[in-house]
């Protein structure tokens, strides 16, 4: 029996981190649209001197990838949670699943 629950822990782990490999993409987007968007407004962070095409034709493609990843990953982690875990709080799933989804592009921006 141990076996099993320890077996059900480690699916989430790993389906999350392979998750998180073509997270990257939606993420680098999200990040590229506010540092030259909203967050350059204020002052946070410098524009691309390149840029010029417009916050448009960024919005046109941020929004589908995002949408459809977070879809994906939102889905996929509603069926593993009701799944393996039907008894217990949802709570401590949530953060880990985020947390496990961010760690490979914050490992690639550290290691690039």
């Amino acid at each position: 029996m141990k076996k099993a629950r320890l077996w059900k822990s480690f699916v989430p782990v790993v389906v999350n981190l392979l998750l998180g490999i073509p997270a990257v993409v939606p993420i680098f987007l999200t990040w590229y649209f506010l540092s030259n968007g909203p967050l350059a407004e204020l002052g946070w962070t410098q524009r691309d001197p390149n840029e010029d095409d417009g916050m448009l034709l960024w919005l046109i493609i941020v929004i589908p990838v995002v949408a459809c990843f977070g879809g994906i990953w939102a889905l996929t982690n509603l069926w593993m949670r009701r799944r393996l875990f039907a008894e217990g709080p949802p709570y401590p799933y949530w953060p880990v699943s985020v947390t496990l989804v961010l760690a490979p592009f914050f490992l690639a921006t550290g290691f690039a």
